[in-house]
């Protein structure tokens, strides 16, 4: 395999992949959370980069073409398995994150089946929007989890009255607390709409890739 920058930055993509899960067994809270969305943001950045600078240098390799999209789909699935293990709103991002994960190993049989002929059926626009879409949804909730691990300890030790006494401004909030707050409930719900939005374009992408794939199924 050439070490050429398109592929090490492939490499990085599919290393940073196990990288999310080892990051919250390994770190404490909400070191991990915050470690896990630098790995992923940065993992989600190089899918990008690596396909423009192998285009631009002229540095398209057999090797790194076959791992994009085992990294692409690695990056994804594993952090939507970190986001059902440790976020909060986990059983919120179950059935979304169920729905993409049967999409990708779906259509992955198909391609498998397809053989060369997968390399023909296109990727579309609205596929390349699902997947920027799913990148930002498991980003915002792996930092959902940070501002969430983050509320709980700056509430720690505190009374109800005290809470809700800084929360409606009534007493002053040297921590943050009001801002924690508004972070961790915002970031779920956006996160979780994207998410939903994220689905909804899976099961399109994934219902239009196999219409396209039925002609080819009939000649077999």
């Amino acid at each position: 395999m050439r070490m050429t920058l398109p592929n090490i930055l492939t490499l990085f993509r599919l290393l940073a992949a196990p990288g999310v899960v080892f990051a919250f067994l390994l770190l404490p809270r909400p070191i991990a959370d915050w470690t896990a969305f630098a790995l992923f943001v940065a993992a989600s950045v190089t899918d990008y980069v690596d396909g423009y600078l192998a285009r631009r240098l002229g540095q398209i390799s057999q090797i790194g073409t076959m791992l994009d999209p085992i990294a692409d789909k690695a990056m994804v699935l594993i952090a939507l398995l970190a986001l059902a293990v440790w976020s909060p709103l986990a059983h919120w991002a179950a059935l979304p994150g169920a729905i993409i994960l049967f999409r990708e190993v779906f259509v992955s049989g198909l391609r498998e089946f397809l053989g060369n002929v997968a390399g023909t059926l296109k990727v579309t626009n609205l596929a390349k929007w699902k997947t920027t879409i799913q990148m930002v949804a498991i980003a915002l909730l792996l930092a959902q989890g940070a501002f969430n691990t983050n509320l709980g300890m700056a509430i720690f030790g505190m009374d109800r009255a005290t809470i809700e006494a800084i929360l409606t401004g009534q007493a002053d909030d040297p921590t943050g607390l009001r801002t924690t707050m508004m972070l961790a409930q915002w970031g779920g719900y956006i996160g979780i709409a994207l998410l939903w939005a994220a689905a909804l374009l899976t099961a399109i992408t994934g219902w239009d890739y196999f219409t396209k794939a039925r002609r080819h199924l009939g000649e077999t």
